[in-house]
Formats: C-alpha cells, sequence, structure tokens
C-alpha cells in the first residue's frame, strides 16, 4: 500500500515547482554553489560529495556530485565540470545532470579578483516502473482510478544558469542564479518548470594568531553565510569554520528565526554540525543535520560525506606564480 501512496503523490505533485537538491557543506560543493568558483584553485581539484536526508524515512532523498575544474592561469579563466545525481522516494524517481562550466576572472585591484562563471548543463530524470503499483491492479470500488501510468516517460532538458565572485585571500562574496531558462522536467507531458534559484554567500577567513614570530600553523575562523531563494521557498544558513591543521570544526544553523513558515511556527530547520580533515593534497569532512523544524527526531536527520583531493601542477611550470586564486572556503596561511 505504501507503494499505492507513492504513485499518487507522484501524480499529485508533477505540476508543481520542485527545489533543488542541497548540500550543508555548501563550500566543499563549490561548483554546485556557483559556478565562478571554476578554476579557484592553481591545482587539478576533484571533489566528491554525498548527502542521505532523512535516513528514517525509506528511501527519502539522496544525492551525490562529482566535480573537477583547473584553472587556465594563461587565459584568466577557469573550466569545470559537474555531475548530480539524486534520488527520491521508493519509486526510484531519478534526476541526472551533466553540466559544463567556464569562469573569467579580472584582477580589480591588487588584491582583489571578480569572476565571472556560466553554467551549461543537460539533465535526465526518470522513474522505476518496477516499483510502481499500477491502477489496474487495485480495486477502488466504483472510485475514478488515478491517471494511466502508461503516459509516464522519460524526459531530458537543457540547464543555464551563471553567478559572480569577488574575493582576495581573507573574503569572499558572491551571487548566483541556476535555471535561469525555467527547464521543464515533467514526466507525463504537462509544464513542471524548474524554478529559477538565486544565491547570495559570503565569508571571512579570520587568523587568531597576530604575533609578531612565524607559525608552522596558525588557528583561523571563518564565518560565512548562505542565502537561497527558488520558487515561494528560502532559506538561510549561517555559521562558522575553527581550523586547526589538520582538524576542520563547523557549526551551522538553517533556517530564518524572523520569518513564520506555513503553520505560523518560527522557521528553522536544522542544526549542523561538521568535523573534517585538511591535509595538504586531501579533505575529508562529514556532517550531520539535526532536524529542529517540526518534522523533529523521527527523519534521522541527515548524513553527508565530502571528500577533496587536489594534484599539485606545480611540475609542469619552471616558476611557479605566487598562488592568486583561494580555495574555498579560504583557510591557508598568509
Amino acid at each position: 500500500m505504501s507503494r499505492f501512496f507513492t504513485i499518487v503523490f507522484f501524480f499529485t505533485a508533477v505540476a508543481a515547482y520542485g527545489q533543488d537538491p542541497e548540500f550543508s557543506q555548501y563550500y566543499a560543493a563549490p561548483l554546485y554553489l556557483n559556478p565562478a568558483f571554476a578554476g579557484t584553485s592553481v591545482d587539478h581539484r576533484f571533489i566528491a560529495n554525498y548527502r542521505n536526508q532523512w535516513p528514517s524515512v525509506t528511501k527519502a532523498f539522496e544525492t551525490y556530485a562529482f566535480s573537477y575544474d583547473y584553472n587556465l592561469d594563461q587565459y584568466n579563466s577557469g573550466l569545470g565540470a559537474l555531475i548530480v545525481v539524486d534520488k527520491a522516494g521508493s519509486a526510484g524517481l531519478k534526476s541526472t545532470q551533466f553540466n559544463f562550466q567556464y569562469a573569467y576572472k579580472v584582477k580589480l585591484t591588487e588584491n582583489w579578483i571578480l569572476s565571472s562563471g556560466l553554467n551549461f548543463g543537460v539533465g535526465f530524470r526518470s522513474i522505476d516502473y518496477n516499483r510502481l503499483l499500477f491502477y489496474d491492479q487495485l480495486d477502488f470500488n466504483g472510485n475514478d482510478p488515478p491517471p494511466p501510468t502508461e503516459a509516464v516517460q522519460n524526459t531530458t532538458y537543457f540547464d543555464f544558469g551563471g553567478g559572480l565572485l569577488a574575493y582576495n585571500r581573507k573574503f569572499w562574496i558572491g551571487v548566483a542564479s541556476t535555471h535561469l531558462n525555467k527547464p521543464n522536467r515533467s514526466l507525463v507531458g504537462d509544464e513542471a518548470e524548474i524554478p529559477i534559484k538565486t544565491t547570495i554567500h559570503a565569508g571571512v577567513r579570520i587568523p587568531l594568531y597576530h604575533g609578531l614570530f612565524k607559525k608552522d600553523r596558525i588557528a583561523a575562523i571563518a564565518p560565512s553565510f548562505i542565502y537561497k531563494q527558488q520558487g515561494n521557498f528560502d532559506q538561510l544558513d549561517i555559521g562558522t569554520y575553527f581550523l586547526y591543521e589538520p582538524v576542520v570544526l563547523g557549526l551551522w544553523y538553517r533556517g530564518i528565526p524572523l520569518k513564520q513558515n506555513v503553520s505560523d511556527n518560527m522557521s528553522q530547520d536544522a542544526v549542523v554540525i561538521i568535523l573534517g580533515f585538511q591535509m595538504q593534497k586531501v579533505e575529508l569532512s562529514y556532517s550531520y543535520d539535526l532536524t529542529v523544524s517540526n518534522l523533529g527526531p523521527i527523519s534521522g536527520g541527515s548524513h553527508e560525506l565530502a571528500l577533496k583531493f587536489k594534484l599539485d601542477m606545480a611540475a609542469q611550470v619552471h616558476t611557479r606564480k605566487k598562488e592568486k586564486f583561494i580555495p574555498c572556503p579560504t583557510f591557508n596561511r598568509d
């Protein structure tokens, strides 16, 4: 019977506006956050992200992301590739999108750089028919059956977005907009547009030592925020990282306390705890979302893993230039 409710919900929601999957460790998925981040490291950068949201709800949401980007210093440009796979529900509703990104960088001052990025994507959406319970298998006792599932078919769509990022070694601020063409990804021939998502984000790196003596390791904090608005929904994440190499700790709050939700309660979603290890070329982090909304602990929260690997390009040049692009967020020493 649970599969019946899944298919009823599916046909009820096909004309509704959807929301993008999200990552709590948003700076561990920089190309997903803003295409202007493409090429903001002097190394080849490989990143893998995994998120399991509400594991206590049977096969609720699982999201995977894989990205690669590198810096074309001689052209003041960055190139990136991003694959995002999102799975939802027991009926195997799956969305896969392949993205190509290009960013061009302009040196505004001696310390400030402006990066503008574009994202071109092609997406595929499908559902597993073998997990569906069809209406002709049920006895409705004279009630009208749901729409025929024979009309369900896989769909392909194109996607377009862009973003801007201004940064130096200690501060960064950016804005990005995705789904500017409002692609239709309906599986039944109706309208199921992806609404435009607008993201504003910023952060600052603050060293905790300002003495006269040079140290191999300096503790730092990096408070930041991200605000997202898509369709009728908006969300604010605010918090901070703490780094004392190689350990990274993070604490975030997701919600808009001054705003009420549809139930006239305070808009709040989760408290996010992050633990990671940052070596010279490898970074690994784990986060847990502690649900504080009305859904409560029955959801099981959310688990997230991020793995970043950098391949040094220094061997390919005779003299390596002083690094002018920042990792995200920037914890590198001055």
